[in-house]
């Protein structure tokens, strides 16, 4: 079986450790990081994101290594500026129209684009990339993935604020990206040439000037031999992120495992795995989802555990039990978004919420 390689990337908050409010690093922190991390850190379109990425990885201990690396190392290059870092997929309060765009052209083009959608995605997301064979392979994981992508989404569920408002979403993060062009659940291709005939056309159409401006939940990289997923909330710990990520391999891996078996997972629309998305949105695990097999509604926590029962013959040929099993613990305490809204009942004080969401950022760090 192939090693299924492994990239995270996380998308982090720069606050103000006095108001608690999104504050821009100025690219300080990118700059500062640029010694020790090179590549790996990044500023966003907002200036008050910071995006770190791992190298790529071979397993998910070494994932593991660098996440916490990196998570480190980004709360101490804020702190040189006086900030703190936090993980979730929205600010509580903080407005997007008093947030400056970070000066660069492919930003100032997207903003003369998308105008009103691109100012106000301020928003906060983890992908994951997981290296495959080829483009043919990648296009056929991409088809059968779709189906998952609701049961991961509704684990990393972390953003039922936005602008100082209770939403009433367990996350609202996916309502504001939806804005944009070219994102959510993709549809079906027959193979990676149909796959590249879209991609070609959209270029030759003047819709997109390359491949990563396609947003979709889980992609194709345009530029490398990787599936990325792009569905979840940004997650407050990061032992949320790594478990998430080793379900992602390991979904990967299985259905490499079942199409050289010559099985193969059915194939359901779009427009269904949307209504099971759009649940998981609203609702994140206290839901209930469809399962399309059985055609009836499921707890989302019943299809989690059938999620994981499903790749239980894979994880310890990846060495990832121990990250997957992290996923009941995730169940029992409850998702970022719980966590959160919890705070803000025992207290009304969305403060006391941001302070939260710094504490679990660096839960497990150190």
């Amino acid at each position: 079986m192939p090693t299924f390689t492994l990239g995270i990337e996380e998308e982090f908050q720069t606050i103000d450790p006095e108001t608690r409010e999104l504050r821009s690093h100025l690219s300080q922190i990118v700059e500062g990081g640029r010694v020790t991390l090179q590549e790996q850190v990044k500023a966003e379109m907002h200036q008050a994101v910071v995006e770190v990425g791992t190298n790529i990885c071979h397993n998910i201990a070494e994932a593991r290594t660098e996440v916490l690396h990196l998570r480190r190392q980004v709360i101490e290059l804020a702190d040189r500026q006086n900030l703190k870092i936090g993980a979730a997929g929205t600010h509580p309060f903080s407005r997007w129209q008093e947030q400056p765009i970070t000066p660069d052209a492919r930003y100032d083009k997207i903003v003369e684009e998308l105008q009103e959608a691109a100012r106000s995605n301020l928003v906060f997301g983890m992908h994951v990339h997981v290296g495959i064979e080829n483009r043919e392979i990648g296009v056929y994981m991409m088809n059968t993935l779709r189906y998952f992508l609701p049961h991961l989404f509704a684990l990393s569920t972390n953003s039922p604020f936005w602008e100082g408002r209770e939403t009433g979403y367990k996350s609202f993060r996916t309502k504001v990206f939806e804005r944009f062009p070219r994102t959510g659940i993709p549809g079906y291709f027959h193979s990676a040439s149909d796959y590249d005939e879209f991609v070609q056309l959209l270029i030759k159409t003047g819709c997109i000037d390359n491949g990563k401006k396609i947003w979709w939940d889980v992609r194709l990289h345009p530029f490398f031999d990787t599936i990325e997923y792009r569905i979840c909330d940004m997650m407050m710990r990061a032992d949320e992120t790594i478990a998430v990520a080793a379900i992602m391999q390991a979904l990967v891996a299985k259905i490499y495992k079942l199409k050289a078996q010559n099985l193969n997972f059915r194939i359901y629309r779009s427009a269904l795995i949307k209504e099971n998305k759009w649940r998981a949105a609203r609702y994140g695990l206290d839901g209930q989802m469809i399962d399309f097999g059985k055609q009836e509604e499921v707890p989302t926590r019943k299809l989690i555990l059938e999620l994981l029962d499903f790749i239980d013959d894979v994880v310890d040929e990846l060495g990832s039990r121990h990250e997957v099993e992290y996923v009941l613990k995730m169940m029992e305490m409850g998702t970022g978004a719980d966590r959160q809204l919890a705070v803000f009942r025992e207290t009304n004080d969305l403060s006391k919420v941001v302070d939260y969401i710094l504490s679990e950022t660096t839960q497990g760090l150190y």
